[in-house]
């Protein structure tokens, strides 16, 4: 089995339930189903097959889901990317991912455009109407950009499928997705999920979190992220539930969403629900949530007790990572939740606390995380040593360190290695100081994230300059090369960075200085 059988599956059994609702208008399991099936078969009329990358570079929405499913049909790996990533960010994953054809929004066909000559001879461009209507595919002037005739529009693939797509047979070890994950060395590592893993981590996650048939689940977060993908998109699907697509996050917007549709199940991050807290929101705005669930960054205990109190509404907060599906740990629903604890093993993994000889450590004592189940990556795309430094002995090494309680509850003590959390993002010093480092006055630079009230984290950098060069020219010379939320919000200059006796940046030292 795999996502797409799966929702083939329901389609057949519960053929006329809701399967997604987008901006007012919902479509039935068999409805979805036959869209996937005619994506798939106008893929392969293409020359797509099984084992080509496809990237899928489209915000919220059911080209998503289409795209996505499509090309598991088929047998293709999808490659999620965000859809504001900048020309720099693009270009290398689409390179290293040896994609042959990308999905995109047509208002992002500028941009493709640019990049095209940078880019593979073998690529086709798929483009999707942008979801308020505004700009339509078929009203581009295509003939005068130099990527046609490699253009495509997703209307006239959905057309051109005859239902007749070959099927291939795909294996459970067949690789699905890559996610890209900021890497400490600056290079965006690709985590190869196979059928498998993503099959079992939705079919686990859903059962963990008893989503059903009859919830309606929202999914706010970004499609392209491995927390929405499973927790609030395979999840659901799986199991029959309705998914309710959000394309952008505002508290106004969901509390309209969830008493509209009298949605069950909220997913986000912390940030959001601190937004939806500091909103002037009242219990009957979300009363019909039977659940909330968070992740991507630890969630203030502060924040949690408020949330739940004012809304009367229970957050199980939990744990993931994209190289494990990404579910690992959820608090349990039919027992207490601890506050400030990410919970316990999902159903079939396993999670453990080992010292620096890959030993279990007593409850209590702080070691490294570690995961093993069948949601683990089958590794780095086209990185073998990062691979083999990454899972040792079927053991996935997370970097993060934690602590686990006498009954089996889990708390992560820091984050992994230097990583910053920017409104839920990744983001990792090493890629923010790789650009600057490439600016002609930058000498040295040192980045870590700085407590921020709206977002969580803040992209603070320590600069030593060659000559003199404003915190202005510096933050939009990172806005070139960088997504917005990785763009450092303040500089400050040093005569120095503070060093050990080998050289080596101390970061602990500047965040002292900090005070964080």
């Amino acid at each position: 089995m795999n996502i797409s059988s799966q929702l083939a599956l329901t389609a057949k059994m519960n053929p006329m339930k809701e399967a997604y609702v987008f901006e007012g208008e919902s479509k039935t399991y068999t409805e979805l189903n036959a869209a996937i099936n005619a994506f798939a078969s106008g893929l392969e009329a293409m020359g797509i097959k099984k084992g080509d990358h496809l990237a899928l570079v489209v915000g919220n929405s059911p080209y998503f889901i289409i795209g996505m499913y499509g090309a598991a049909r088929l047998g293709a790996t999808v490659i999620p990317i965000n859809p504001i990533y900048t020309p720099d960010e693009l270009s290398y994953i689409l390179k290293d991912g040896d994609v042959k054809a990308i999905i995109t929004l047509d208002l992002l066909v500028p941009l493709f455009e640019k990049l095209h000559p940078h880019l593979s001879d073998t690529e086709t461009y798929i483009i999707c109407e942008t979801p308020d209507g505004k700009a339509k595919s078929q009203d581009f002037p295509i003939e005068k950009l130099s990527i046609y005739p490699k253009m495509k529009s997703f209307t006239s693939i959905m057309a051109a499928g005859t239902f007749t797509y070959s099927g291939p047979e795909l294996l459970e070890d067949d690789v699905a997705v890559i996610l890209y994950t900021s890497g400490t060395t600056g290079k965006p590592k690709g985590a190869m999920l196979t059928h498998k893993n993503l099959y079992r981590n939705a079919k686990d996650a859903a059962d963990f979190l008893k989503i059903n048939e009859s919830d309606k689940v929202v999914a706010t977060l970004p499609m392209f992220h491995v927390f929405c993908l499973t927790v609030a998109l395979n999840a659901p699907l799986m199991n029959g539930a309705t998914v309710i697509i959000v394309p952008r996050f505002s508290p106004q917007v969901i509390f309209d969403i969830v008493k509209e549709y009298e949605a069950t199940v909220f997913a986000g991050v912390p940030t959001m629900y601190n937004f939806l807290l500091q909103a002037q929101g009242e219990v009957e705005d979300l009363k019909s949530l039977r659940l909330c669930i968070s992740g991507g960054a630890s969630m203030p205990v502060a924040l949690l007790q408020s949330f739940e109190n004012k809304y009367n509404v229970i957050v199980s907060e939990g744990y993931g990572l994209s190289e494990a599906s990404p579910v690992t740990c959820f608090n349990p629903l039919d027992r207490p939740r601890k506050a400030g604890s990410i919970g316990t093993n999902i159903v079939n993994v396993e999670n453990k606390v080992v010292n620096e000889l890959g030993e279990e450590v007593a409850p209590g004592e702080v070691g490294e995380l570690v995961v093993r189940g069948p949601n683990v990556m089958k590794g780095y795309y086209k990185m073998p040593e990062e691979t083999a430094a990454t899972i040792k002995d079927n053991w996935l090494h997370t970097g993060d360190l934690a602590k686990m309680d006498e009954e089996g509850y889990f708390y992560i003590v820091d984050r992994k290695k230097d990583m910053i959390l920017v409104g839920g993002y990744n983001v990792y010093p090493r890629e923010v100081e790789e650009v600057l480092y490439n600016h002609e006055n930058v000498s040295e630079v040192a980045v870590l994230g700085v407590p921020d009230p709206q977002v969580g984290e803040a992209v603070k950098c320590f600069v030593v300059v060659k000559e003199k060069v404003s915190e202005a020219e510096l933050i939009a010379y990172c806005a070139e090369h960088l997504a917005k939320y990785k763009v450092p919000s303040s500089i400050e200059f040093l005569e120095e960075l503070p060093k050990n006796t080998t050289g080596k940046i101390l970061r602990r030292a500047l965040k002292e200085k900090l005070g964080v």
